[in-house]
């Protein structure tokens, strides 16, 4: 009798190295929606800053004043978007904003609660210490608020 041993896998090792790939299959797969999400937030909050960088330009360049709100600044005809921005010239309440940089594109509302794709902005309001707006200040104060898909309550930025 010869003693041969044959050379190749059993049929438990493909299944098991199949059953190993499955699951880190599935693990990427349910891990990549939640990174995704988490980039868009952190594009969200840079193109608030952005945002909020072109206010203080506004504010220096008009003695302290900030728009009252940020497509027709004042009812001047001076729009915010337009100037500072380098939004369309034909901006009018509502329309969408899309940044140049990123090619996100926003809604401008007057509202401390904005829905996903929308910016709140606010004269006379400042975020309050759980990052919740608290409206109320003085006339150059300003805010700006953004919903986040991470997080439940709005992201929000002032000029402090």
């Amino acid at each position: 009798m010869s003693n041969k041993k044959n050379k190749g896998f059993t049929i438990i090792e493909v299944v098991l190295v199949l059953a190993i790939a499955g699951l880190i299959f599935l693990m990427v797969f349910i891990a990549l929606p939640a990174l995704q999400r988490s980039q868009k937030d952190t594009q969200r909050k840079n193109d608030l800053s952005r945002i909020m960088t072109q206010l203080t330009n506004y504010s220096s360049n008009n003695r302290g004043e900030v728009p009252t709100d940020l497509i027709d600044a004042g009812g001047t005809g001076t729009s915010f978007v337009v100037n500072y921005l380098g939004g369309p010239s034909a901006a009018k309440a509502g329309d969408d904003y899309k940044d140049p940089k990123t090619g996100t594109g926003y809604v401008f509302v007057d509202t401390v609660a904005p829905a996903l794709g929308q910016i709140g902005y606010q004269r006379n309001a400042t975020c309050g210490t759980d990052g919740a707006p608290v409206t109320g200040g003085t006339d150059r104060q300003y805010m700006l608020v953004i919903k986040l898909e991470g997080q439940s309550a709005p992201y929000c930025v002032d000029q402090k």
